[in-house]
């Protein structure tokens, strides 16, 4: 029989000859109850509105292997978006990303990891986006520049409302000097009051709200000509969360009892506060 040890030398992947464990893929000491609620103070006292800036939660060698893979995405996995406010290139909506890009998205996608975001934000039951919407690669060239703006409130093609940007920074020994550091703005008195360093290892989670201002509007300027990236997911709530009846969520049997269709009736034609008395009462 395998010991626990063997078995987890056992849960691995190998991507392009480098063994990644399963279980170092994130540094699981953020995932403890302290720590959760020491990083929901530190971003709820994030100025000048609520953010945090996680230096170390990936495995720098996924990280790596992620980087490696900007160059070898086809062009036509890449858009180019170009315009007065903004100059960056986005990986394609669905795009078909690297193995180690897709794993890292594996990741910020799963249930558990959204659950945890949902812990620091305090946001419930938090919805990934697996074609990656408005995230996936993103990647500038010098010159480049993204006027201070917010992001939408909506996902285009789903409805479901935008609750937070999810970016891991891929830039090895980047200078604030050379610019693109993400500034984050108070838009009441238009000046920028915090600025994240695109560092490599580094993750921001930005809840969005009507004051989540940012971007990097001066053009970035890197003496060696190397370009500014990113691997950026968002998180979403339906707005029609905590609003459906009993009636809407459950299983539809082609065979019920007599009872159960009387039940089925109030339940349709009750309003629901009423029906929910009912329930309460019926409980005691």
């Amino acid at each position: 029989m395998l010991q626990p040890s063997a078995l987890l030398e056992a849960d691995s992947v190998t991507i392009r000859g480098v063994r990644l464990p399963l279980h170092e893929l994130v540094d699981r000491q953020f995932f403890e109850p302290e720590r959760r609620q020491a990083l929901r103070d530190q971003l709820q006292a994030g100025k000048p509105f609520p953010h945090l800036v996680i230096e170390g939660l990936f495995n720098p060698r996924l990280l790596e292997l992620v980087v490696e893979e900007f160059e070898a995405l086809p062009g036509a996995e890449w858009a180019d978006v170009k315009s007065h406010y903004e100059s960056t290139r986005r990986s394609v909506l669905g795009a078909h990303l690297g193995p180690a890009s897709q794993l890292y998205f594996d990741v910020v996608n799963s249930g558990w990891f959204t659950e945890w975001v949902s812990s620091i934000i305090s946001v419930p039951y938090l919805l990934p986006d697996p074609k990656l919407f408005g995230g996936g690669l993103h990647e500038s060239r010098p010159g480049a520049t993204f006027a201070v703006h917010r992001d939408f409130n909506l996902h285009r093609h789903l409805g479901l409302k935008n609750e937070m940007v999810f970016i891991t920074y891929l830039n090895k020994g980047w200078q604030p000097e050379w610019g693109a550091s993400l500034e984050l703005w108070d838009a009441q008195r238009e000046q920028c009051v915090t600025r994240v360093l695109p560092e490599f290892g580094h993750t921001l989670l930005m809840p969005h709200s009507t004051v989540s201002y940012h971007g990097h509007p001066d053009p970035m300027q890197p003496p060696d000509g190397r370009p500014r990236r990113s691997i950026t997911a968002y998180y979403y709530t339906s707005p029609d969360a905590g609003k459906t009846r009993e009636d809407q969520v459950s299983s539809v049997f082609l065979k019920i009892r007599r009872f159960d269709k009387v039940k089925r009736v109030a339940q349709m034609v009750a309003p629901p506060v009423l029906w929910s008395a009912a329930r309460k009462l019926a409980k005691r």
